[in-house]
């Protein structure tokens, strides 16, 4: 797929405004497509063919640099100082991004603290480092996709924890089900993956990989040199740890029996795995100790990796064992799935740091700052056994917010307090409400079964694009239910943005125009407060002002 450039005059200019992302998010799906396809019939080299087809198409590129720009980290610059957030800037990074001549940066070192009082290493790329493993990931994922573990479910596209939290269901659940389960933890998993092993096995640009494995990293003005692993920090690292890791169930298979065979259920082995967390089934203590653990240990020896012996635990079902933020554990032959002691303290030490920052803050701007924080843990457990932990959490709140109350009016009597605070909303009593917001209560969150994506699912391969478009559809629309606004306007325009046409998803950031915004076909758009991307937004303004202002524009066309 070559590049070539049209000029509309001859004097025109480049602009990011004028991209057709519609046109470059189809480009880039048919290749995906068309890479799975080919990967699937064992047609390897047609599949690296088109690898290299999509990692030098602008199509590529273009998308590459929109994710890098438009993500968590586009304020966050590596060891160059460099960000890109003009759109110049953009449409320079789109066209510098080649593979002749590219040597990564080291990486910036910083250190997070971690929940145990330890910290965490996190190595940034620079923004160019960044848009070029975009790039080549998405080359690499669609075959990721095809290779990966049926029950692997973390850092993959269309899978959650809530998926995992119901494969883990479907493995304990039953009265035959097993009764011992091993949790699995690897030691500092993303720091230990051996380059020799990823080399010989990824799927993909063989010299790329190597120069980002071996760019080393920089802290307190000295390089250091990186022997093995991959940084936590980078793109692509999520899914080469996952790649790496793929074939732990294939292996409890080939030792202990697949589905449907006598052995399979005289073991009852069963893996469900989020990222380097993992879980297995087995029929006793003696024999997960003695008969699957050394082969796990075989397993991740042969790519540099070791258990964590602090975190790897054999556990009754009816002592229960916590995964993922959740306790699972059997009452008297029942299997419940609760929040955790630990997520329930989390969340608190969430809102009372809230609270503590903003004692002399307006009550509806402290509402403004919960809510988010309460929504979306509630939107985490409410496929749980939550109803208990909801009440609790609620019961917390409400006595931390009347301690912030009472500071805040210390002369006045609790009545009067109760009546400036609190107020009668939709039959209940003693709601924290201002004028213009209230505060959500987590006991009215509905409790909803999740359904769990199928094993086989492939969100590239197109013979699928019903499937996930029905599941986006009615997970995201279940998100929005309470929200009904936003959930009316979702709707209308059938769960995508209004000016890229791509579906919304929950981890990027919505906004709602006011009041027209023009589609890709330059069309006035007749619907008030319509939904689109934040950054789709922005970048029709531009397009606008630049329209404004005439300034002859240079598409871009692919043959």
């Amino acid at each position: 797929m070559n590049l070539t450039t049209e000029c509309a005059s001859s004097n025109g200019q480049v602009s990011w405004a004028t991209i057709n992302w519609p046109k470059i998010h189809r480009n880039v799906r048919r290749l995906q497509a068309r890479i799975v396809k080919a990967w699937q019939v064992g047609d390897h080299g047609k599949a690296k063919a088109l690898q290299w087809q999509l990692t030098h198409s602008f199509s590529g590129r273009a998308l590459a640099v929109k994710r890098v720009t438009e993500n968590r980290g586009k304020r966050t610059p590596g060891v160059d100082k460099v960000i890109w957030s003009t759109p110049d800037a953009k449409l320079n990074a789109v066209l510098s991004l080649k593979r002749r001549g590219y040597t990564p940066s080291p990486l910036r070192r910083i250190h997070i603290p971690k929940a145990n009082g330890k910290k965490r290493s996190l190595g940034i790329p620079t923004m160019k480092d960044r848009a070029m493993q975009a790039l080549y990931l998405l080359a690499l994922q669609p075959i990721a996709e095809v290779t990966g573990d049926r029950d692997s479910y973390g850092f993959r596209p269309e899978r959650s924890t809530a998926d995992a939290r119901e494969q883990c269901f479907n493995i304990l659940a039953r009265k035959a089900s097993a009764a011992w389960v091993l949790e699995g933890d690897i030691r500092a998993c993303f720091d230990n993956l051996s380059h020799n092993w990823m080399l010989a096995n990824i799927p993909m640009d063989k010299a790329m990989l190597q120069k980002w494995l071996k760019a080393g990293f920089m802290e307190k003005g000295q390089w250091y040199p990186t022997q093995a692993g991959t940084p936590q920090g980078g793109i692509i690292s999520p899914t080469l740890a996952n790649m790496t890791l793929d074939g732990l169930a294939a292996e409890l298979e080939a030792h202990f029996g697949r589905k449907g065979m006598p052995k399979k259920s005289l073991y009852k082995v069963n893996l469900c795995r989020y990222a380097d967390d993992f879980v297995i089934t087995g029929i006793s203590k003696t024999f997960l100790e003695h008969e699957v653990k050394p082969v796990i240990e075989r397993f991740l020896a042969e790519r540099g990796l070791e258990l964590s012996v602090e975190k790897t635990h054999i556990t009754s079902i009816e002592e229960g064992f916590d995964f993922l933020g959740w306790n699972f554990r059997k009452y008297q032959g029942t299997l419940l799935i609760k929040p955790s002691k630990a997520s329930i303290k989390s969340v608190l030490k969430k809102v009372r740091e809230i609270v503590n920052a903003n004692k002399t803050a307006r009550q509806d701007s402290l509402i403004h700052l919960l809510n988010p924080v309460l929504r979306g843990w509630a939107n985490y457990h409410r496929v749980a056994v939550a109803k208990k932990a909801f009440n609790t959490v609620d019961h917390q709140v409400w006595k931390l917010l009347w301690y912030w109350a009472k500071r805040r009016h210390p002369k006045k009597q609790w009545s009067w307090i109760k009546n400036r605070y609190y107020h009668r909303i939709g039959g209940r009593q003693g709601v924290f409400a201002s004028e213009t917001q209230r505060l959500i209560l987590l006991g009215q969150t509905p409790i909803v079964r999740h359904t769990k994506i199928r094993g086989d699912a492939n969100p590239f391969d197109l013979a699928q694009r019903a499937y996930f478009n029905k599941r986006r559809r009615r997970i995201l629309g279940r998100t929005l239910s309470r929200r009904r606004k936003l959930h009316r306007h979702w709707k209308m325009q059938e769960g995508k943005c209004l000016i890229c046409l791509q579906p919304f998803s929950t981890d990027e950031e919505w906004y709602r125009p006011n009041p027209v915004v023009k589609g890709p076909s330059n069309e006035d758009t007749l619907t008030s407060l319509p939904l689109v991307h934040a950054n789709c937004y922005q970048q029709w303004l531009c397009q606008q002002e630049s329209e404004s202002n005439r300034v002859p524009q240079q598409t871009f066309v692919e043959a």
